[in-house]
């Protein structure tokens, strides 16, 4: 089984079409992205064990924490053994997430679902958000941006497909309503598991890496500084971590990050208090559950939107218009409010496609300042500003805006505090991505010949 996990035994035969990868990373993060729709086992949990918000959301919670923290630590070994290897251990441990957690379900033991789901499943989210991203890179030397990107969406989009099955699921097994029992959840997450094995084994089944010095026909590797590559060397994941490069970038990602899930987080009730004045409730509710469905799918769209347009523009322009556009957007609808609700709309949809363009367009500025040598690694080592974010962002809006209404405040005035600190934010991470330049060639890794010459005769050759 080991040797099957092997990078040796997928390497693709001659003639193997580039674009069946794509379709291998896809089949992992749509099924991961089911993170995102959480959500849906909010009440029927609350309802079925008594438990609290605050309780409902610990495997939520523990899941992305774990993300960033497997994603970093597993990084590099990722890189080693291969992306089928990493696949595999992902489905394997996303799926026993989902398994563990019936069966706490069923047992009415609360802790197995937080082990289940957010521990052990968490670690499956990050080793299955990375496994991809440096062998899509490799297939796609001339298209980095649109080949993550696809991927990418992928996990931006998967609530779009985990919300209705779990509906369906929770319906069907009595998990829903006022009278949802555990063992309704139970079945609904056993079978969901089921379901996610067969979606992703398509994935570690279809991945092949490309042969030793393969490039796509009639691209040209001496190109690669015009379409983005900004550096000609390979760095190590260890070694990327002392450069300023990779802090810069992990400030830029960070803040990106906090700038659009501090609208995500607390989309609905942002909606309802801007327009609380222009309809009666029940209409502004229906209002503000179709703005969380279009930031949704604008958080998709800007994922392959965006960073395939990176490949034209070059990724440091697109980061430019992701925080310098994004802290505008945000100081319009500080200024003007709510005067204009299509205004708002269209505002908050733009900044929540730069939240998702950056973490599609982000394995590619890594590819262009670090090489493919241990993109992946790197990627993943990084992610930890997306847990930070994580962490920041609701905790900023969220916070300003429970002491606003504490005091009685009213209407957008509840976020006028917190959407300048986002802009603050925006450029402060403007300021990093201007800073980003190549990397010292102290940082790389020696090439073949130099290796070869050894220490005393590259020294005399210098």
């Amino acid at each position: 089984m080991s040797g099957f996990l092997t990078r040796e035994r997928i390497v693709a035969p001659p003639g193997w079409s580039r674009w069946l990868v794509p379709p291998a990373a896809l089949s992992i993060h749509l099924a991961i992205g089911q993170v995102y729709a959480w959500s849906v086992f909010k009440t029927p949990l609350a309802t079925a064990l008594d438990l609290s918000g605050v309780a409902t959301a610990l495997p939520f919670t523990l899941g992305i924490i774990m993300l960033g923290l497997s994603s970093a630590l597993f990084g590099t070994k990722v890189d080693s053994n291969g992306p089928r290897w990493a696949m595999v251990v992902a489905s394997s441990c996303f799926v026993a997430g989902f398994l563990i957690s019936g069966l706490g379900l069923y047992a009415e033991q609360y802790w197995l679902v937080v082990l289940g789901y957010g521990f052990v499943g968490g670690i499956g989210l990050g080793i299955g958000y990375i496994s991809p991203v440096s062998t899509l890179i490799k297939w796609f030397p001339d298209r980095p941006g649109l080949s993550t990107g696809l991927a990418i969406m992928g996990f931006g989009g998967g609530a779009l497909i985990a919300t209705p099955l779990t509906n369906s699921l929770l319906s069907a097994f009595g998990g829903s309503g006022d009278d949802a029992t555990s063992s309704g959840i139970g079945s609904t997450f056993l079978t969901m598991g089921l379901i996610y094995l067969v979606f992703m084994s398509v994935g570690w089944i279809l991945i092949r890496v490309p042969a030793e010095g393969w490039t796509p026909p009639g691209w040209d590797p001496s190109t690669a500084r015009k379409s983005g590559m900004i550096s000609t060397g390979n760095v190590s994941a260890n070694n990327a971590i002392r450069t300023p490069q990779f802090w810069l970038l992990w400030v830029v990602l960070c803040f990106n990050v906090t700038a659009g899930i501090g609208i995500l987080e607390r989309a609905s009730p942002i909606f309802q208090d801007f327009f609380a004045e222009n309809g009666a409730t029940a209409t502004l509710a229906a209002a503000a559950g179709g703005f969380v469905a279009i930031l949704s799918l604008a958080n998709s769209a800007g994922r392959i939107a965006w960073s395939s347009l990176s490949d034209v523009l070059g990724r440091k322009n697109m980061y430019r218009i992701y925080l310098g556009v994004g802290a505008l957007l945000y100081l319009l609808i500080t200024l003007i409010p709510n005067q204009s609700r299509a205004l708002f709309i269209v505002a908050a949809v733009l900044i929540l496609s730069f939240y998702g363009a950056g973490f599609a367009t982000v394995p590619a500025y890594l590819r262009d300042l670090f090489g493919t040598y241990q993109v992946g690694a790197i990627h993943g080592r990084l992610l930890t500003a997306w847990s930070t974010a994580g962490v920041l962002g609701p905790l900023i809006v969220n916070a300003i805006a429970d002491a606003r209404i504490e005091a009685g405040v009213e209407g957008p005035a509840r976020y006028t505090t917190a959407f300048v600190i986002m802009i603050v934010l925006l450029v402060i991470a403007f300021v990093c991505n201007e800073l980003i330049k190549p990397v010292d060639g102290k940082f790389q890794e020696p090439t073949a010949a130099a290796a070869a010459q050894g220490p005393t005769q590259q020294k005399e050759t210098a």
